[in-house]
């Protein structure tokens, strides 16, 4: 009677793992002996899979989703109701099982088994109230993409028909009357036209992404400190501003420069190269962001101009050079972001000081000959 009781004493604690797809979810509930009490396939309705976790709200300890590329409905329909949820990084899951051949549901107890072991990596979870500003600068970008194929598949069509090429602010500058005196056939014209009226509309499109992007995006202290450093504009600062998220998630400079994807991905053993990470870990639009910043910085900063020649002269390929320009301008902003510290060319390329100076004099000198 004794051991009975002690046993009803016993709280009951359940897990649970969810794998995301398209057009279900795989959820799967175990208790803290490991034993399955729920294994259902559902329809993706936060109000279905609600109801079905209701009978064990008050003994769940955990949910653990797969961080797939539909995950922010199910998340922001967890977290509300008060569900401790994880979002399990999907590159850096390990599946320990041992089987041979596995399904949905052997993925979810996989993740139950991270989870409690605390083996699990996980993907950040962005702000659900700036997700939205995030995703309309992601998809200015791709729009920007969109009108420079556009653009290209235009100079090409000209260089085809007329053997002449056309530069992007030639392009820019076509009427109606200049398409019609181009091409003779109506054909041609007809997709000369085409092509310029798309162009003309994403331009027209970005310019309304931006302008509401940048009316929010001037409150955010990020941005309006990497603003400070020569290179960055207000797409490059919107972008590093919003991709982000918060700096606390980042341990330190490592980590975020990591995530730039400003380091490189070797394996390394007694010194010599055995193979690659994933390249591809981390967040490709910080990663682009700051190439531009690069690319921009060796033009306008003397000092970056200089670290720039520095790393070029060492390696001989340009990629490698803009990618440490970018990887320093990365770890430059990361400490004005966290520091609140004001940009100085001397903390971030002292040791190219005298190169920067002598960049400096030489352009004076170029300006003052009449």
């Amino acid at each position: 009677m004794e051991h009975q009781h002690r046993q009803s004493d016993v709280k009951i604690k359940h897990y649970v793992a969810m794998d995301l797809h398209s057009d279900n979810v795989c959820v799967v509930i175990e208790d803290q002996d490991r034993r399955c009490v729920l294994k259902r396939k559902f329809p993706t309705r936060i109000k279905i899979i609600l109801a079905n976790l209701k009978p064990y709200s008050k003994s769940i300890e955990a949910i653990v989703v797969e961080a797939t590329a539909t995950w922010y409905w199910i998340v922001d329909g967890l977290k509300p109701v008060g569900y401790n949820v994880h979002l399990a990084h999907p590159a850096a899951i390990e599946d320990r099982s041992g089987k041979k051949r596995t399904n949905d549901f052997d993925d979810c107890f996989n993740l139950i088994r991270l989870l409690r072991n605390g083996d699990l990596r996980e993907s950040y979870i962005y702000p659900k109230e700036e997700r939205p500003i995030r995703d309309l600068m992601r998809k200015r970008s791709f729009f920007v993409k969109s009108r420079t194929q556009h653009m290209l598949n235009f100079m090409n069509m000209v260089s085809r028909n007329k053997g002449f090429k056309l530069s992007g602010n030639q392009i820019k500058q076509l009427t109606e009357k200049n398409l019609e005196d181009l091409f003779d056939h109506h054909f041609l014209l007809l997709s000369a036209e085409a092509s310029i009226s798309t162009l003309n509309h994403f331009t027209q499109q970005i310019g309304v992404l931006e302008k509401a992007i940048l009316k929010v995006g001037r409150l955010k202290p990020e941005f309006n400190r990497v603003m400070a450093f020569p290179g960055i504009g207000k797409t490059i600062g919107l972008t590093i501003a919003y991709e982000l998220g918060t700096l606390s998630r980042f341990a330190g400079k490592g980590d975020y420069l990591s995530y730039c994807r400003c380091v490189d991905s070797k394996r390394l053993s007694n010194g010599k190269k055995k193979g690659e990470n994933n390249r591809k870990n981390g967040n490709k639009y910080l990663s682009w962001a700051y190439v531009e910043a690069a690319n921009f910085a060796k033009r306008y900063c003397p000092y970056a101009r200089a670290y720039f020649n520095h790393k070029l002269k060492e390696s001989g390929i340009y990629t490698v050079a803009i990618k440490a320009l970018a990887s320093k301008i990365a770890r430059a902003t990361y400490y004005m972001m966290t520091r609140e510290a004001n940009y100085d060319p001397e903390k971030v390329f002292g040791n190219y000081k005298a190169q920067a100076q002598a960049f400096i004099k030489k352009s004076k000198s170029r300006d003052s000959k009449p």
